[in-house]
């Protein structure tokens, strides 16, 4: 009496159940970063106009780039179920469902979802550097280069996933990833170094200025970039490697992850926390300077003319320029 043994692989089955688990609750905070975030946004800003004047932006990402992650999660979800329930009697049975994902279109869905939320939560990367740079010819020419780039090849490995070849075989999948490091890593460095100038500028015109507003969004911006570039760098090496198993732990959570991130800062900008006022109280109340003091930020000359009687002078304020990143 002949058994039937079906084809097996319990790390690869393993993998991608933990996975998509491990994406259900990076849903569920990616949910709960996204009600909170929208509450913010519609809510009357309290510190500037200029965060007034974004709000609409913002609230209208937050919520496309939540659309497209949820229907990418429902698409993976899905899936799963058929592995084990709806097609449990296929040939060669889960491990060949897992690794030939791209024959059915439910999961192609949820791969251009996640592509085109990656490219928006990029672009939204982009804008902030730029304006951070006051859109520095220098600064825009590589950042934008990159991202061309990374759509160009994104393209290319839906073309190839679109004729069914597994997708964890589709070797351009790693420049893209590559480039996606790349790109964040470069955001966050550009970011950084002129927030670290403009401070250095306001510290040497103003000895006593409080310069925790600085502090505050470089660290700010620091800790969302770490946290995605980490994640994504560990799925760069599992990929690298041909681990299917931890490639697939990875990549069912990773658009998630890359929302958390982005939405930490909108929250904190949405609800005042990543700006000062229009005054910067804790800047000394009283100056006296001999002539004429220019004070370089955010690429505008401010020329203020102060003379010994006066009793106090308002700070310089970059709160409206700093609510965008």
């Amino acid at each position: 009496m002949s058994s039937y043994i079906p084809q097996t692989n319990l790390s690869l089955e393993r993998s991608r159940l933990a996975g998509m688990m491990l994406a259900g609750v990076s849903y569920g905070v990616y949910l709960l970063l996204t009600v909170q975030a929208v509450t913010a946004l519609v809510q009357r800003p309290r510190h500037g106009q200029k965060i007034a004047n974004n709000r609409h932006t913002l609230l209208c990402y937050t919520l496309i780039t939540f659309a497209l992650g949820t229907i990418g999660f429902a698409c993976n979800a899905k899936y799963t179920v058929m592995i084990w329930i709806d097609l449990r009697d296929a040939p060669g049975g889960p491990v060949a469902l897992i690794q030939n994902v791209m024959q059915y279109r439910i999961n192609f869905l949820a791969i251009c979802c996640g592509y085109v939320t990656e490219w928006i939560m990029q672009a939204l990367l982009l804008y902030r550097c730029f304006v951070v740079w006051n859109w520095a010819r220098h600064v825009m020419i590589p950042m934008v280069a990159l991202y061309i780039g990374m759509i160009a090849v994104a393209i290319s490995i839906l073309a190839q996933a679109g004729t069914g070849t597994q997708f964890y075989k589709i070797n351009t999948t790693l420049a893209y990833l590559s480039i996606q490091v790349a790109h964040t890593i470069l955001y966050t460095i550009l970011v950084a170094k002129r927030l670290l100038s403009i401070r250095g500028q306001m510290k040497q015109a103003l000895a006593e200025y409080d310069s925790s507003t600085y502090d505050t969004i470089i660290l700010m911006v620091v800790e969302s970039a770490a946290a995605y570039s980490v994640f994504l760098i560990i799925y760069i090496v599992a990929f690298a490697v041909h681990s299917d198993s931890l490639s697939t732990l990875c990549f069912l959570s990773i658009v998630q992850v890359q929302g958390i991130s982005q939405l930490f800062i909108i929250i904190r900008v949405a609800r005042g926390r990543a700006v000062t006022s229009t005054r910067n109280t804790a800047a000394p109340t009283a100056l006296a300077f001999a002539g004429t003091v220019s004070i370089t930020a955010e690429g505008t000359d401010v020329a203020r003319e102060a003379r010994p009687e006066q009793d106090s002078v308002e700070s310089y304020s970059v709160s409206e320029k700093l609510a965008k990143v």
